[in-house]
C-alpha cells in the first residue's frame, strides 16, 4: 500500500490542464478563466456623482449660501455647461459632474424655491463625488486562472468584455459497477440495493467545475463491463466505483488491463478507501473508487477533486487542513491514515469538534451530516478531549 501523499501525486500526474473555449459573459459564472480579461475604459469613464443632490463649487458649501439652479443632470445625461459663482446644478446619482463643479450637496441639506437653492445650516464632508477611473482604468485586469464568482462576471462586465476564454469543463464518465444495484426508481429485488455513489459524485464533480455523464450499470461480467468502459471512450476521466477489489466479483481491474489501462497504484494506506487505484486508459485518465459509499465520496473529496482542479488549470494539491479542538477521548489509530466524519462547530478559540460515534463506510446518513473529516495519522496514539487535531472540511460549520 502506499500513502494518501503518494497517491494523490500519483492521480495529478494523470491530468492535463485542458484546452480553452470562448463563452458568452452571462454563462461564465463559476468556470475557470483561461485568459485574462482586460478592460476596455476607464470606470466610471467620467466624474460622476455618488448622490441625488446639487453639483457645487466647495468654495460655496456654506451653510446658508443661495445659490442659482442653472439646469439639471440626470444618469445618462451630461449637462453641458460650466458652473461658476452662485450657481449649482441639480444631478443625479451616477451622472457626470459638470466642469467647475467639485462638491456634491446632498438634496436633504438643500430648501428649494424655485430655481433658488439654500443650503442648510450643516453640511455633511461631501464631496460625493467619485473620479473617472477611481474604480479601474482602461488596461485593468482580471488575472487568470480563477473560478469566476458573481462578482468576477459583475467586474468582466464592467469591463466591457463580452465574452470569456475559460476552460473546458473536464468530460467525467460514471461507472456504477455490480450486479446488485439498480437505480433510483427502479424496484430492487430482495437482494438488490440503490445505486447512490455515482448520484454523489454527479453532484460533486459539477460543484467543482466538472461535466459528469451516469452511465449504465456494469454488471459483474466482462461483456457488460467492456460495452460500458466503451461508452467513456470520449471522457478525460473515467470513475468506477466498486469492483475494485479482490474478490471473485470484482473485475474492473481486469476487464480495464484488457483494455489497455496502465495502471498507476492499486491500495492506498486511508480508511475509509483502501482499494482505490487509478491509472491511464487510452487518452482519459481512470480512478476506481471503492464500492461502500463514504469510502467513494471521501476518495471523491481527497483524491477527485484535487484532479478536476487540475484538469480545469486551478492550483491542485492536497487540501489544506484546518485545526480544532477535540470534544471526544480517541482511541489509538492504527496503520493507516483514518478520515473521520465529524461535525465542526465555531468556538471560543479554535473551532470544535466531535467525531461522530458510528464511523461504518456505508452510513450516508452519518456523512450526510458530518461537515468535516477529522484526520488520524498513521499510528495516531490515544487522544484526549480538549487536544487540538486537524481536519478537513465538506461545508460550512454549523452555527
Amino acid at each position: 500500500m502506499i500513502t494518501v501523499e503518494e497517491a494523490l501525486s500519483a492521480c495529478l500526474a494523470l491530468t492535463r490542464p485542458l484546452e480553452a473555449e470562448t463563452v458568452p459573459l452571462a454563462e461564465g459564472a463559476g468556470r475557470v478563466l483561461a485568459d485574462p480579461v482586460f478592460a476596455k475604459r476607464d470606470q466610471p469613464p467620467f466624474a460622476a456623482s455618488a448622490m441625488d443632490g446639487y453639483a457645487v463649487r466647495d468654495i460655496e458649501a456654506i451653510p446658508g449660501r443661495r445659490l442659482r439652479v442653472v439646469g439639471e443632470a440626470p444618469a445618462g445625461r451630461a449637462w453641458a455647461g460650466r458652473i461658476g459663482p452662485g450657481e449649482a446644478l441639480r444631478i443625479f446619482t451616477g451622472a457626470p459632474v459638470p466642469e467647475g463643479a467639485d462638491r456634491i450637496v446632498i438634496q436633504e441639506d438643500v430648501t428649494v424655491d424655485g430655481d433658488t437653492i439654500t443650503l442648510g445650516k450643516t453640511l455633511d464632508h461631501g464631496p460625493h463625488l467619485r473620479p473617472s477611473g477611481a474604480d479601474f482604468r482602461e488596461g485593468a485586469r482580471i488575472e487568470a486562472p480563477r473560478r469566476l464568482s458573481p462578482a468576477d462576471i459583475a467586474l468582466a462586465a464592467a469591463m466591457n468584455a463580452p465574452t470569456l476564454s475559460v476552460t473546458r469543463r473536464p468530460e467525467v464518465a460514471l461507472i456504477a459497477t455490480g450486479d446488485e444495484l439498480v437505480s433510483p426508481g427502479e424496484d430492487p429485488g430482495p437482494d438488490q440495493i440503490i445505486a447512490s455513489n455515482t448520484y454523489g459524485l454527479k453532484a460533486l464533480i459539477e460543484a467543482e467545475g466538472g461535466h459528469a455523464r451516469l452511465l449504465p450499470i456494469a454488471r459483474d461480467n466482462r461483456e457488460s463491463l467492456e460495452t460500458v468502459f466503451a461508452l467513456a471512450s470520449d471522457a478525460d476521466l473515467i470513475v468506477t466505483v466498486g469492483g475494485a477489489s479482490v474478490g471473485d466479483h470484482d473485475l474492473v481491474a481486469e476487464v480495464a488491463t484488457g483494455l489497455g489501462l496502465e495502471r498507476a497504484f492499486y491500495k492506498i494506506a486511508m480508511r475509509p478507501g483502501k482499494p482505490l487505484m487509478a491509472g491511464r486508459l487510452g487518452e482519459a485518465a481512470l480512478l476506481g473508487l471503492p464500492g461502500n459509499p463514504v469510502s467513494a465520496m471521501v476518495c471523491g473529496h481527497l483524491f477527485l477533486v484535487p484532479m478536476l482542479r487540475a484538469f480545469l488549470g486551478l492550483p491542485a494539491g492536497a487540501r489544506r487542513r484546518r485545526r480544532a479542538r477535540l470534544m471526544a477521548d480517541l482511541d489509538p489509530n492504527g496503520p493507516r491514515e483514518h478520515y473521520m466524519r465529524a461535525e465542526v462547530v465555531p468556538g471560543a478559540d479554535l473551532p470544535e469538534i466531535t467525531p461522530f460515534d458510528r464511523q461504518d463506510s456505508s452510513l450516508l446518513s452519518i456523512f450526510s451530516r458530518a461537515n468535516a473529516l477529522l484526520v488520524r495519522p498513521v499510528d495516531d496514539g490515544r487522544r484526549r478531549a480538549g487536544e487540538i487535531v486537524e481536519y478537513l472540511p465538506l461545508g460550512p460549520l454549523i452555527t
